[in-house]
């Protein structure tokens, strides 16, 4: 039976596992039935969390999650869905502003056939706009009644505290949750992000807690590296030839091991991990089929011994991210140098 999490301090109650409907869609499984199927699956099998955002296959995600909760399971399901991203050429159809915004979270309730949503967030964060600007526009849909709570994802720890500080300043809405990447190859947020969280009570779903399939059990020292979808999109992140992604590799093949030793599948000791932090409300599952859903379900009934987490510890040492593309998010001080360097007459 599902135990169902505080999600946050807002008084709702969500499954540990939050089905991600990332894969559904062109990027994904293009049957709209059986991805139907599958969201249908996870509702029935305890799973009341739904996160979706416009930009999975240009909205087509958001359509097919639409279908699956019509006919009276819209009611029964916490819906959280993101924007930020770019769904056109013009410059203006994208971002964080109450222009786009407050275009945008029209689109949204078209396609997923539903007159508000549960949780409406932040994708990533834009330093260009002033997040007062976002945080007005958000507050507003709250007071309308198309939006109940405002999320942020993958954001510094920093801008979730400006956010806090915004909203008490400025008499807006708060932010109530965070969704940042997290497992056991991206411990990453330990540091700072998931202590930030519990300081001010925000709920956080985790994204990517099988490290984008790293952890899944395909990824093994001496196999083939598997096909995918996800890793020719993004060479960098699974060519196994790189220092960072044989560090993965290398930790993957151990993980496997300890799992196999405690009687557990990998993807059941990936996700039990993250649903252990006790900061983090709900791991997100993104399946793109009904075989790679069922092998998820139950992970957070599983609870792993003191032993097997030092030993995790060990493989992937806290607060660490074998690879630096696994943050999901560079500041731009980062990755551009003009804002790091001062211009010098006659340059």
């Amino acid at each position: 039976m599902t135990q169902y999490r505080d999600f946050g301090r807002t008084g709702v109650k969500v499954s540990p596992l939050c089905l991600g409907t990332m894969m559904f869609g062109a990027r994904g499984n293009t049957d709209h039935d059986d991805s139907v199927r599958i969201i249908h699956h996870a509702l029935d099998s305890g799973i009341n969390f739904v996160d979706t955002a416009d930009v999975y296959s240009a909205g087509e995600s958001e359509t097919i999650v639409g279908k699956a909760l019509a006919g009276g399971r819209r009611d029964n399901v916490v819906l959280a869905t993101k924007f930020h991203g770019s769904l056109g050429t013009d410059p203006n159809e994208q971002g964080n502003s109450r222009r786009w915004i407050i275009r945008e979270v029209e689109n949204s309730l078209r396609r997923l056939g539903t007159d508000w949503i549960d949780l409406y967030q932040v994708h990533r964060p834009e330093p260009g706009t002033d997040f007062d600007e976002t945080l007005g526009a958000l507050s507003d849909l709250v007071h309308q009644g198309k939006i109940r709570y405002i999320g942020t994802s993958t954001f510094e720890p920093s801008a979730i505290v400006e956010g806090q500080w915004t909203a008490e300043r400025r008499g807006r809405e708060r932010v109530v949750a965070e969704q940042p990447p997290y497992s056991i190859l991206a411990r990453g947020i330990e540091r700072e992000v998931l202590p930030t969280a519990r300081r001010y009570g925000l709920a956080v779903l985790s994204w990517s807690p099988l490290a984008g399939g790293w952890l899944s059990g395909r990824y093994r020292e001496g196999a083939a590296q598997p096909d995918s979808g996800r890793a020719a999109r993004q060479a960098e992140r699974f060519d196994i030839a790189s220092p960072e992604n044989a560090a993965k590799l290398a930790a993957a093949e151990a993980l496997a091991q300890l799992a196999d030793e405690a009687g557990l599948t990998l993807v059941q000791l990936a996700l039990a991990f993250v649903l252990e932090h006790p900061a983090v409300t709900s791991a997100i599952i993104g399946p793109r089929t009904l075989d790679q859903l069922t092998s998820q379900l139950g992970a957070d009934r599983v609870r792993l011994s003191q032993d097997v987490l030092d030993r995790i510890d060990k493989i992937v040492p806290p607060g660490t991210n074998l690879s630096s593309r696994d943050a999901g998010y560079h500041p731009a001080d980062l990755t551009d140098p003009a804002l790091r360097r001062r211009s010098h007459p006659g340059a």
